[in-house]
């Protein structure tokens, strides 16, 4: 597996089913939940600060990049 394109996060076993659960409902596999969550989250916090998916997402890679997360 290409590590550049694809990482793992742990999660409690919980929040594994229900998302297993979304997903059966959803008709989406894991990877593509998560990918709309937090797209959807992105979305919800764009709009709350008043600007652009793109800047906000821009705000945030540079935040990354500045305390050397990315």
């Amino acid at each position: 597996m290409d590590i550049s394109k694809w990482k793992s996060v742990a999660v409690k076993k919980e929040t594994h089913t229900l998302l297993q659960g979304l997903c059966n409902e959803k008709e989406r596999n894991p990877a593509r939940m998560i990918s709309k969550l937090v797209k959807d989250y992105m979305e919800y916090q764009a709009k709350k600060k008043g600007m652009t998916v793109d800047k906000y997402t821009t705000i945030l890679l540079q935040k990354l990049k500045k305390n050397g997360k990315n």
